[in-house]
This record gives structure tokens, sequence and C-alpha cells, in this order.
């Protein structure tokens, strides 16, 4: 009995082995790791930056492509290095986590690279757009979304060259923000042979612009560009319309928001500003995002970095498809992706990990809101914004 009892399970352990290789294979599971800011100021978009994530991860389980099923790990940066960093180290130590679409926010990213390097699993950065995030070019560190530096130097190109605008006064708000756009906002200009006449500093939180505004107004320049964000820049833009200071106003992406609009009133119409990205319905596979994201059902809206974040989901599920849930693999095959067909458009990524494709937007204030330049009936002539 005892005999019996033994031959029978070793011919059922026998049959699972053989069953398994006949497709049992599909109860394996690969996960891919989610970071960013699901509680905070920034909670919103972190969260709808999560659901895409997760969106194409059931997308490629329901295709049944993969021999794999994909789940998703979700962790709380907070928007804050320091919880970033525990989260990443949760996320490195599950061994199943074989890539990780990470953060938001340009500091959370910048304390992770280390981590994720030091423990070979791949981070797509989604959305944190600081230039060094890159820098020391570890290859386990790709970004699908475009560089700040970027914006600020296509800034430079369309007013002093496509705008032909010659003149310039720079004014920056003291922050590594608000100054290092503003700088970088002057180089691109001298490159196209641009003169700026003043480069001043305020301070966070002031009220009053009018003395520097009109020492500016005495140097006649083309335009006025500002580097901080959206309180700051709408006090100068309706001061500067207060003392007839006839200068177009640029600022940097910073100021894209209803508050620059609501403070600045009816001064806010002509305002210039350049932002990373593009609206979503204009993205070469944006509408297919729309509806898919509406058809699951989501109780929270996609937020603006969504396709960001879908895309890097999807370059890691790409890899996972070429080499298997692998970290060291997929580190390699990640880097090794060219001409990745995604909702943003065609994903490269350079020597140093940085995705090629540059998506910058330029927006004009017009009626209360901020519109693509492209669309709007307001337009940059003869050196002043003028209804098309």
């Amino acid at each position: 009995m005892k005999k019996w009892v033994i031959s029978l399970t070793l011919v059922m352990f026998v049959l699972a082995g053989v069953l398994s290789g006949c497709g049992g294979s599909t109860n394996k599971v690969a996960k891919i790791g989610f970071v960013g800011p699901l509680t905070g100021g920034n909670a919103a978009i972190g969260v709808g930056m999560k659901n895409s994530v997760e969106l194409a991860i059931n997308q490629a389980n329901a295709a049944g492509k993969l021999p794999y099923k994909l789940e998703l790990v979700a962790v709380d940066d907070a928007g804050d290095p320091t919880t970033a960093v525990n989260a990443a180290n949760k996320l490195t130590s599950d061994p199943n986590i074989v890539g990780v679409v990470a953060h938001f926010n340009s500091g959370a990213a910048l304390a992770t690279v280390p981590v994720f390097h030091k423990n070979g699993l791949s981070a797509v950065i989604a959305a944190a757009i600081h230039p060094n995030i890159t820098k020391d070019g570890f290859k386990e560190i790709t970004r699908v979304i475009t560089a700040a530096d970027i914006q600020n130097e296509v800034a430079g190109n369309v007013a002093a060259k496509d705008w032909g605008l010659k003149t310039f006064a720079v004014i920056h708000d003291k922050t590594d923000y608000g100054k290092t756009n503003a700088e970088q906002f002057i180089a691109s200009v001298k490159n196209n042979g641009g003169e700026v006449v003043s480069f001043d500093g305020v301070s966070v939180g002031q009220q009053d612009f009018s003395a520097l505004l009109t020492t500016i107004k005495s140097k006649n320049p083309d335009m006025v560009f500002f580097g901080g964000v959206a309180t700051e820049a709408a006090l100068i833009k309706r001061q500067m319309t207060e003392l007839k200071l006839a200068a177009i106003f640029m600022s940097d992406s910073g100021i894209l928001s209803d508050t620059f609009n609501k403070i600045a009133g009816p001064a806010a119409d002509g305002t210039l500003a350049h932002g990373i990205g593009k609206p979503l319905e204009d993205l070469p596979g944006g509408k297919d995002f729309i509806k898919a994201y509406a058809d699951a059902k989501y109780a929270e809206p996609h937020e603006a970095y969504a396709p960001f974040a879908y895309d890097a989901a999807n370059i890691i599920i790409k890899g996972i498809e070429q080499v298997g849930p692998d970290r060291a693999k997929l580190v390699e095959a990640i880097r090794g992706i060219t001409n990745f067909q995604g909702i943003l458009g065609e994903t490269t990524f350079d020597e140093k990990g940085q995705t090629r494709l540059k998506i910058i937007t330029t927006y004009i204030s017009e009626d209360g809101k901020w519109v693509p330049y492209y669309r709007s009936t307001l337009k940059v002539k003869d050196k002043q914004i003028q209804k098309n």
C-alpha cells in the first residue's frame, strides 16, 4: 500500500512537470515596478502615470504574446528624495521586479539613479526632466521625456531665429529652477545672434516690480524673458501692461497653469511659454490612448504625463519580449531599443540613455487659456503680438 502511494505521487509529479512544459509556464510572473508621487501635491499626476503603466501591462497580458503574466508593483515616492530612495530600495530588493517606470519629480529621480545603477535594475525615467539625471550614462537609466534644457534652447531659437527678435531683457526668480532656465535661454539667444540688454533677479513672493520694469522699459527690448513660476510671472506681465512696456513677454514651462492666467487677467493675452510634450490628442498615438484609458474606466484622469509613463512601460515590455524577465539582459535590451513606436512618436536612446525624441511645444495665452501656438489666432509679427 505504501509503495503504491509513493508510485502514484511520483507519476503525478512527472505529469505536472510535463504539463508545465506544455503551457503551464503562463503561470510564471514577471513584475514591473512603478515609483512616483501617489501622495502629496503631485499625487494626481502620479496616479495618472501609475494607471497608464497598469493599462500597458493589462494590454500586454490580454494580447497573450508573453509566456509570463505581468504584474505591477507600485510604490510611492511622495515627490520626496528620501522617500524615493526607500521606495527604490524596496523595488530592487524584489528579484521578480525586472524593470521600473520611474518618477515625476527630478529631485526624486536624481536621488534614486545610483540605487538602480548599483542594483542592476532598469529604470525608465518617465517624466523627471533635470538634465543631470542621465549625465553619468549609467546603462540601467534611460529616459523617454525631453530634458529641461532643450525647452530653453528651443525657446531661444524660436525667439531669435523664427521671430527675428534682437534684444532681450532677462529676469529670474533667483531659484535654481528659474535662474537655470534664464541662463539656458540666454545661451540660446546669444548663439542666434541676440543681445541681452539686462539680467536681473527678483524674489519669490515679491509683489512690486515697477522699478525694475521702468528701468527695462528705458532699454526698449524686443522681449522680456522670465525664468520662474506662475505667480511672479503674472504680476510682472500685469505691471508691464500698466507701465505700457510693449515688449513681448515669454517664460518657461513653470507658468503653464491656470494660476498665471487668473492672476494676470486680461494682461495674460499674448504671453508665450514653452513646454515639454504636446497636447495628448496631437501626439501620434494620442487618440488611441485616450480611448483605451476611457474604456479601462479608471476613476482618476490620466493627467498630463500619462503618455510618457505608458511608453516607458511598453518599452520595458518590449525588452521582456526580446530577452525574457532577466534583469541583466533587460538592461542591455532596453538601452539598445531603437525606433520604438509609441504614442509619443519614435523613441531611440542616445549614448547616455536620453531619448533622441525632442517634443517641445510653444504655447500662447489667448482668452484666458493656454493654447498651442500652432492653433492660436495670435502670432508674433513685426516684434509684436498680433491677431492673425
